[in-house]
């Protein structure tokens, strides 16, 4: 029996424009490469990455507190690659 792993990571949104369409997309189409539930928490909020509206509606502004959560058997590396696309400000950061 191979248990679920559960990975949960904080990051900072540093683009400046935030968390808008196209990084959105680009988030949820990197959560849905692992074998993994991925969530994204900002505040209250709640959104399941498999979902770009749900994604959106959070509309995280630049310098948001963003709570990135995973559970299933590629949780940790889910986390870790939406953590740095997220560090990496989206490619919306130069310099």
């Amino acid at each position: 029996m191979v248990s679920d792993e559960v990975s949960v990571q904080e990051v900072e949104i540093v683009n400046p424009q935030g968390l808008h369409a196209r990084p959105a997309s680009l988030l949820v189409r990197r959560a849905v490469e692992f074998d993994a539930v991925v969530t994204l928490t900002v505040g209250e909020q709640h959104a399941d990455c498999s979902s770009i509206m749900e994604v959106m509606m959070l509309a995280a502004p630049h310098g948001s507190r963003v709570t990135i959560g995973a559970s299933g058997p590629q949780a940790e590396a889910a986390v870790a690659a939406i953590v740095g696309l997220v560090e990496s400000g989206f490619g919306e950061v130069y310099g």
